[in-house]
């Protein structure tokens, strides 16, 4: 066997017991004359019903306890342990690459409502094995429609998953919200991009940034990063701690449940930069980017990205002093075109 050959083999190995490999990709640049039907509303639904769940798990957890904390049964480790678990339905909310799985989730979920494309046949196809191994070794994420912008469902599994990680970096280990920016660009450098697919995402920073904010205004933990102070003010907690009459009547103590307040609206967060069409990916060397380059002048002639130089506008406009770290530099470049 060649040294080539062991060499693959060790790859595909260490792919198959490692989370190092589960990462997906998207081409929103081929199927962009596909009618898909807008799945805001569904999708919303499917996460309103698993934070719901978990706000439920998390209060029956009051039971369970012989001490309660100053805050009377309301527990925030807990509370949080039970939204991650409810929302990437698993048994554990810290085990496994969870944003993949979510991916996965949705796609079965949102089958009849998203746009599936073969490797084979997308922008991606001439990257080698060796270039891109997680790319060869597993099918594309599905591409959907939410509100009028084309996304890729792995970029959900981002916001939520990555997103937690940038929210509990910045709550257990005082980091500044720029430095989990850094570890999340570190990701698309290492094993969520270049290492294994050969592509980096500036749409899945986005989908990461934008996950923080939901997280962080879960309880209001600090201010949104990019609202104003005064808008930011007059936001409410998603879920709040209240006074609980029928428990404290029956325990004959002040109980407190969490509350679910304002519903999930994940469009709220979904602007045009989640669109690797707008917010151009960065390869791992030109070799690849001619590669891709070649095949999307195929799909689309005259093809620019950005495509909708109006998106890098709002989206500057929007991310302020975050959007050097959030867009390519040609939709940066874009933005301030007259």
């Amino acid at each position: 066997m060649s040294s080539l050959r062991i060499f693959i083999c060790i790859l595909i190995s260490c792919c198959s017991f490692s989370t190092v490999c589960q990462t997906a990709e998207i081409d929103t640049i081929t199927p962009y004359s596909k009618a898909l039907p807008d799945i805001t509303d569904t999708l919303n639904e499917i996460i309103n019903r698993r934070l719901r769940e978990g706000v439920d798990n998390a209060n029956a957890h009051r039971d369970d306890f012989t001490l309660f904390s100053e805050r009377g049964m309301c527990d925030e480790e807990i509370l949080y342990t039970e939204l991650r678990k409810a929302i990437f339905h698993s048994f554990s909310a810290s085990l496994g690459l969870k944003g993949y799985s979510l991916d996965k989730q949705l796609r079965e979920l949102l089958a009849s409502q998203s746009y599936s494309l073969p490797l084979e046949d997308s922008i991606y196809r001439d990257i080698t094995f060796l270039e891109g191994i997680s790319l060869n070794l597993k099918e594309l994420s599905n591409v959907v429609r939410i509100r009028d912008q084309l996304i890729g469902l792995d970029k959900i599994g981002h916001f939520f998953a990555e997103g937690w990680n940038y929210f509990e970096q910045t709550q257990e280990d005082n980091a500044t919200i720029e430095t989990a920016i850094a570890w999340g660009t570190e990701l698309e450098e290492g094993t969520f991009g270049y290492l294994t697919t050969g592509i980096f995402s500036y749409a899945d920073l986005v989908a990461n940034f934008n996950g923080f904010r939901f997280w962080n205004g879960l309880r209001k933990k600090t201010k949104d990063p990019i609202e104003t102070v005064i808008a930011d003010f007059f936001t409410s907690q998603q879920i709040s701690c209240n006074f609980d009459l029928f428990a404290s009547i029956k325990k004959r103590k002040i109980v407190r449940k969490w509350v679910l307040g304002k519903k999930f609206d994940i469009s709220e967060y979904v602007d045009g930069s989640w669109n690797e069409a707008n917010n151009c990916n960065r390869y791992k060397d030109t070799a690849i980017e001619a590669k891709v380059t070649a095949r999307i002048a195929e799909v689309r002639p005259g093809f620019l990205c950005p495509e909708d130089r109006t998106v890098c506008m709002k989206a500057s406009k929007k991310y302020d002093g975050y959007a050097k770290y959030l867009l390519h530099p040609q939709c940066l470049i874009a933005s301030h075109d007259n």
